[in-house]
């Protein structure tokens, strides 16, 4: 019975820090989509003017 209090604040605690986890790998899901949506774009912009670059001297 000593241990009940213990043993909800710890699980209150964990499932605080289960949230703050959640929200940290949601943020680092949103840096990544935004880093390869840069790339992509940067690459997607180089290749059309290589392309539109071959077809002028073809």
């Amino acid at each position: 019975m000593k241990n009940l209090p213990a043993k909800i604040v710890g699980s209150i605690v964990a499932k605080k820090e289960r949230g703050a986890t959640a929200v940290e790998y949601g943020i680092m899901v949103a840096l990544i989509a935004a880093v390869i949506i840069t790339v992509v774009a940067s690459i997607g912009t180089n290749m059309s003017s290589m392309f539109n670059s071959v077809a002028t001297k073809l």
